[in-house]
């Protein structure tokens, strides 16, 4: 071999070994600019309407949406049977009639916002146009006549703008303005009125009251601040007190003198009850708080001085919680009785709703009302403290006898559905995991099992319609499907009998359903993380019948925007399947390395997983951009759509029960892809998120190396018992005198403290009243005692969610991932992604004189 050959392969063989030795190279440059073009803002102008809203019509089989793209906002009517969609009417017509009367100037892409009513069937829509002009100033009388007081109150009255009232006819096409319209009185929240209108019942101090619907309408009309004193109302309860009230009632505050208590609980508030539908009768449950704890928070920037807040909170373990009590009232007789539904200590009682259909619910106000059609029925459920107990019980409301029909027994805990009633109440649907997995039953409505209507290793989730005279079970469901993420939405039918059973939307996607009233069309919005989501409609068969929409997401895929990918993997145990999503930047290069972020929230309510495209990509698609790929996982113990095993899994362990399988799918990621660099793995969530991310970076200090913990509840001894004594257990435990306690015993994040190795920020809002900030303090607290640097942030007016401070967030959490993950972050003192996000104010607004 020659010199001047044998020079060109060793040329050849350097630059080989170069290129190698460059891919993978770590991710060493955070792109701020890339997230910041995707921001809440910036993606209202790319992602429009994802999904059709049906409004339902009382004639047939009808309903009306509103669709937004890049073109503009369109309304369309959509006829079931004749399988046809229209306009409600031609945009750029509209435009210039609305033009023409308002004198705003209108285009057809540019309309104003638009809320139809259909009048007179469906041939008439009704809806309102603000004006940008003022109301002409009503005349006066002479102003030294006047009462001052109602001079200078006219002064301070702020102009306001005028509103047109307008009808527009579908047939003609003609728009009219309602010179004569009458305002229409919303109803007020206070008001609980029965079905047939007789009756309204309300609440004031802490009592309850009614009056007749002739006094109601005269209430309507009383002005802010004022009282009718003609209006007639009747007192139906006398002995209704704070914290043991029937309805209503005014939360106190700390710093409340006697007269503004006083003041506030005589104002009619609403009473939650619940109607029979033939109005003769009313239910509520009754709570009795009065030995329930308090908590508070410091509101510090309330005006003029911080005020104290103060708030009843049952923790786990406690002995003294609310103390149900189930009452019916007879609007026959005015009175109300106490029923003795007393089973097991510390019981809760939940009554169960009617099912309505869609032209049930399109009325201007809808009363809630009990399941049975009869007023001397009354159908609820009463649960064990420890939810290992739950009866389905029916009492007589005249007799107050009360049969139980359907127990329920588990050692973890039972969860229930609203059951379903049909032939003429003679049978009744009902839900259950009794078999470690979410299955409909069909009892006779004396408690006897007729049979189980659907069975297998799958999970039912909810009833949507029953065709009583076919006897079908309309129902969603999801597992089921092969080769399918199991999380995946399905609707399907089955004869009551159990056989039969069809999917009725096959297709790979998340879908999302409203089946008509007649049981023949359903409305279908389907789509993936990873799809475009579109619409349609589909009849009881399952067949395509119309195509509605596709979303439009042109500028989002304009801007540089690319679909995240799915993935499955092994849990822990090398044998369950989990499913998850990742998400890379969209300048993504496979020849470099970069750290990982797990985005988690450990269930077991639900899990941090986006089955279906979302435009809500802040910690997720957004956070990528930075230069991370962020994972979202679902683990043991996290969803509750699938056995009940998966669901449960992390009972009596509810700190650590996740976090194996977070570490374990995340290596096995890495294994797969070279672009991962698994030396560097963040993990961060918020709320129950919050909590799993701190607890990860300690159980793990040697895999994690950064975590930021959001409103974390990183002491779930003093969270709420409804979330901690549910998911992790509580034990009853009864003396030699029969009397019984509760033992909630659970591991804690500030245990762990010694452990900390990496870089930690701890965050919650000052006045959070969900997870309460002694939930983060005290972690802190202990992190200060174990002598750990750390990083801790306050943000002062936030409660649970962030508010107006959620931007801000995101580029301090950002900051400090490219900071650890990366090694450049922004060292600025301002914030220039959200200066540069300018915002039109109304004095930069254009004027319309």
């Amino acid at each position: 071999m020659n010199s001047k050959l044998s020079s060109l392969y060793l040329l050849a063989f350097l630059l080989m070994g170069n290129a190698l030795f460059a891919q993978n190279e770590p991710e060493t440059k955070a792109n701020y600019r890339l997230a910041e073009r995707f921001s809440p803002e910036k993606l209202k102008k790319m992602v429009f309407s994802t999904s059709v809203r049906p409004n339902w019509l009382e004639t047939g089989d009808k309903f009306w949406y509103s669709y937004e793209t890049s073109e503009g906002t369109f309304f369309y009517l959509v006829n079931l049977d004749k399988k046809t969609k229209t306009p409600l009417f031609d945009n750029d017509k509209m435009a210039a009639m609305l033009t023409r009367i308002t004198k705003d100037p209108y285009d057809g892409q540019h309309l104003p916002p638009i809320k139809p009513k259909f009048k007179k069937g469906d041939t008439v829509i009704q809806f309102d146009v603000t004006s940008s002009q003022d109301e002409e100033a009503k005349k006066t009388p002479d102003v030294e006549k006047q009462d001052s007081v109602k001079v200078d109150k006219a002064k301070k009255e702020k102009p306001k703008k005028k509103i047109f009232h307008f009808e527009y006819n579908l047939q003609n096409g003609e728009l009219y303005e309602q010179k004569d319209w009458k305002e229409t009185k919303e109803h007020p929240r206070w008001a609980s009125m029965s079905p047939d209108s007789s009756y309204v019942v309300f609440a004031r101090n802490y009592n309850l009251y009614w009056m007749d619907k002739e006094n109601y309408l005269k209430a309507l009309e009383e002005k802010e601040g004022e009282t009718d004193s003609t209006i007639v109302e009747h007192q139906l309860t006398t002995d209704g007190k704070k914290d043991y009230e029937f309805g209503g009632g005014y939360t106190a505050q700390e710093n409340d003198d006697k007269k503004t208590i006083e003041k506030e609980s005589k104002k009619r508030q609403s009473a939650r009850i619940l109607w029979s539908p033939d109005s003769k009768k009313f239910a509520l449950v009754r709570e009795d708080n009065r030995k329930v704890k308090a908590l508070w928070v410091i509101d510090v920037l309330k005006e003029p001085r911080p005020e104290l807040e103060t708030y009843k909170y049952e923790m786990p373990g406690e002995k003294n919680i609310p103390q149900d009590e189930l009452w019916v009232f007879d609007m026959t007789k005015k009175e109300g009785k106490q029923i003795d539904v007393s089973a097991f200590t510390d019981q809760s009682i939940m009554i169960s709703r009617a099912n309505l259909t869609h032209k049930e619910q399109i009325k201007d106000y809808v009363p809630r009302m009990w399941l049975s059609k009869s007023s001397e029925k009354l159908y609820f459920t009463r649960t064990s403290r420890d939810l290992h107990k739950i009866d389905v019980c029916v009492t007589n409301t005249e007799t107050g006898e009360v049969k139980t029909l359907i127990k329920e027994r588990l050692n973890t805990y039972v969860e229930e559905e609203n059951p379903v009633l049909l032939n003429k109440e003679k049978e009744m649907i009902h839900w259950s995991e009794r078999d470690g997995w979410a299955h409909f039953y069909l009892y006779d409505t004396e408690g006897n099992l007729e049979n189980q209507i659907t069975s297998g290793p799958w999970h039912c989730n909810r009833v949507v319609g029953v065709d009583e005279k076919n006897r079908i079970l309309y129902f969603t469901a999801n597992d089921r499907e092969k080769n399918e993420n199991p999380y995946y939405e399905h609707l399907y039918k089955v004869n009551l009998d159990g056989t039969g059973l069809t999917l009725l939307n096959a297709g790979n996607y998340m879908h999302d359903e409203d089946l008509s009233d007649s049981h023949r069309y359903f409305l279908d919005n389907y789509s993936r993380v990873d799809t475009t989501p579109k619409s349609e409609i589909r009849d009881n068969n399952g067949n395509v019948v119309m195509n509605l929409e596709t979303a439009d997401l042109s500028n989002l895929f304009a801007a540089g925007y690319k679909f995240p990918e799915i993935f499955k993997a092994k849990a822990a145990d090398g044998i369950t399947d989990l499913y998850g999503v990742m998400y890379k930047p969209f300048d993504f290069d496979s020849t470099r390395k970069y750290p990982i972020v797990e985005y988690v929230y450990p269930g077991p309510q639900t899990e941090a997983v986006n089955a279906a495209f979302s435009a809500r990509m802040d910690r997720t698609d957004r956070f990528a951009q930075l230069g991370f790929v962020v994972i979202t996982l679902g683990n043991r113990g996290g969803h509750p759509g699938r056995s009940k095993w998966y669901h449960n899994y992390g009972y009596n362990d509810l700190r650590d029960y996740g976090l194996a399988d977070k570490k374990y799918v995340a290596e096995q990621l890495a294994y797969k892809y070279k672009y991962l660099d698994i030396e560097k793995v963040g993990i961060t969530g918020h709320s129950g998120g919050g909590f799993m991310s701190t607890a990860a970076l300690l159980q793990y200090p040697d895999f994690f190396s950064v975590a930021v913990s959001e409103s974390g509840n990183h002491e779930n001894n003093i969270y709420n018992r409804w979330w901690s004594e549910k998911h992790h257990g509580v034990k009853e435990e009864t003396d030699d005198k029969g009397e019984s306690k509760f033992i909630y015993d659970i591991e804690k994040n500030s245990q762990l403290a010694k452990n900390l190795k990496g870089h930690l920020m701890l965050v919650t809002g000052d006045i959070d009243n969900n997870v309460h900030p002694g939930n983060t303090i005290r972690m802190a607290n202990a992190l200060i005692k174990a002598n750990k640097r750390f990083d801790f942030v306050l943000l002062p007016g936030q409660r649970h969610a962030y508010g107006d401070m959620t931007e801000y967030f995101f580029w301090i959490k950002a900051d400090y991932f490219c900071k650890y993950l990366i090694g450049d972050y922004s060292i600025s003192t301002d914030i220039f992604e959200m200066n540069r996000e300018h915002k039109m104010t109304p004095s930069k607004k254009r004027a319309i004189d």
